[in-house]
């Protein structure tokens, strides 16, 4: 009896004891990463300061530094073309002539109401002029009949103005029976013939300037205030496979668009060979430069999770996690923006695996 309880106790000690290194295994098993990360001594740097200039290349498109499309002012038919589609103008060009009849005879009849409105004007003005020169003696003329010599004349001479301002609108009109190319340019469409009738809402002629051109880009958000007044660019166009074209930024909208966040720019081209057609696409290289410097880290600093993209700095051999936006890439450094200081310690290699406030030990 004695026997059995002895070896009774020896299995329960036994049994004690293995449960006891089971458990201290398992714990030891159990242990957090970022506790083995406390033993392992990890790089940092500091981010870097720099304005470097940077490529980037985006779309284009290019336009005629001008275009109009010209409609008639006054209603008409067309007498005589003297331009065809494709064909160069000059500035002040006769293009084409209309006529309309009613515009002549209302013209003479403008003119028959001036001379007549002359004539009386010149009389009044005569007679007035003797009735002043009679009232110098005393009694000769009666100061009323003075007054309606003075009232008549001035009538007469408001109502020849007002003719004569008629008869110059009559003129005008005329005037706009001539058509006449706005600058110098191409005609890109002509949409008329002999004889037609046109009036207010029909086109007669587009005209493009071609021998300089717009070229316009759209310049993403983050990138805006990297270019500068000094911003140059080459393009290529797929007429000419292999060719580049040169230019410097002309000018830029100040409004970012809503519906793409980005801001048109402007890049003037001469075209005087007419080498380039407008209307083409291009595919732009801008060399862009910050307008102030701006901090840089190793790609590798940067973490991008679910959570989202941060760095890993280290305070007081603690770990914090500082999110920040990327901005462009040079080699193997990447900008970034938030709250980073040129003096802060960050993780070459930065890690999801470290949560806030992890001790880490540095070298």
């Amino acid at each position: 009896m004695k026997l059995n309880s002895y070896t009774l106790t020896i299995s329960i000690m036994a049994s004690l004891i293995f449960a006891s290194c089971s458990s201290a295994d398992q714990k030891k098993e159990k242990q957090p990463r970022a506790q083995k990360a406390k033993t392992e001594a990890m790089q940092f740097i500091h981010p870097v300061s720099d304005q470097p200039s940077y490529s980037l290349s985006l779309p284009g498109e290019l336009k005629p530094y001008e275009e109009v499309v010209i409609y008639p002012k006054v209603k008409g038919f067309v007498k005589k073309i003297f331009v065809d589609r494709g064909s160069k103008v000059k500035k002040g060009q006769l293009i084409a002539i209309l006529e309309a009849p009613e515009l002549s005879q209302h013209y003479l009849s403008a003119r028959a109401d001036e001379n007549k409105f002359h004539e009386d004007y010149l009389y009044s003005f005569q007679a007035y002029e003797r009735l002043k020169k009679a009232a110098t003696r005393a009694g000769a003329v009666a100061a009323i009949e003075l007054d309606k010599a003075r009232s008549k004349f001035r009538s007469d001479s408001a109502a020849y103005a007002a003719v004569k301002a008629t008869t110059g609108a009559s003129a005008q009109l005329q005037q706009y029976l001539k058509i006449r190319a706005p600058f110098d340019g191409t005609v890109i469409h002509k949409n008329i013939s002999t004889g037609a009738l046109v009036g207010d809402n029909a086109p007669l002629f587009s005209i493009a300037q071609t021998n300089r051109l717009r070229l316009t880009v759209a310049v993403p958000e983050k990138h805006v205030q990297a270019a500068g007044k000094d911003t140059k660019i080459s393009f290529t166009v797929s007429d000419h496979p292999g060719r580049l074209f040169f230019s410097v930024l002309s000018r830029k909208s100040d409004l970012l668009q809503q519906d793409s966040r980005s801001v048109t720019a402007e890049f003037d081209v001469s075209n005087t060979q007419h080498i380039l057609n407008g209307g083409e696409y291009a595919q732009v290289k801008l060399t862009l430069k910050r307008p102030y410097a701006t901090l840089w880290v190793p790609l590798s600093s940067i973490v991008m999770a679910q959570s989202g993209i941060f760095i890993v700095k280290i305070e007081n051999n603690k770990s914090k996690r500082i999110s920040v936006t990327p901005g462009t890439r040079k080699g193997e450094l990447q900008e970034v923006f938030g709250q980073v200081k040129e003096d802060d310690q960050i993780l070459v290699k930065g890690t999801e695996e470290l949560a806030d406030g992890t001790e880490v030990s540095l070298k």
